[in-house]
């Protein structure tokens, strides 16, 4: 697998156990605090990976702000939680700067 694939995982992986956070209450449900840890702990294992290749700050931006962008996303479908322009827009910007990044090079 190729870094970026990693760095696909690990976002992914990342999105996962921060959406199920609100499911844990509080760690005190077994299932969902399981699928929190096995989250982030691939999150981390597969980012790692990626930084023998990408160097630290582009796979850092770039890991925190799709997350970031995605876990908004499932807020909004599995949370109902609301959406407005500024929301909308704060996540255009991470996504912008994200291309950027991409456009910069640095892998």
């Amino acid at each position: 697998m190729t870094a970026f694939s990693f760095l696909m995982l690990a976002i992914i992986a990342e999105v996962f156990a921060s959406s199920l956070l609100k499911r844990t209450e509080g760690f005190t449900r077994i299932g969902p605090s399981i699928g929190v840890v096995v989250g982030y702990g691939t999150a981390f294992y597969c980012l790692a990976l990626t930084l023998k290749v990408i160097p630290i700050g582009t796979a850092y931006a770039i890991w925190a702000g799709l997350g970031t962008a995605l876990t908004a996303i499932v807020g909004v479908v599995l949370y109902k939680e609301r959406f407005n322009r500024k929301k909308v827009l704060g996540i255009l910007c991470i996504i912008l700067g994200v291309v950027v990044l991409n456009l910069a090079g640095g892998h």
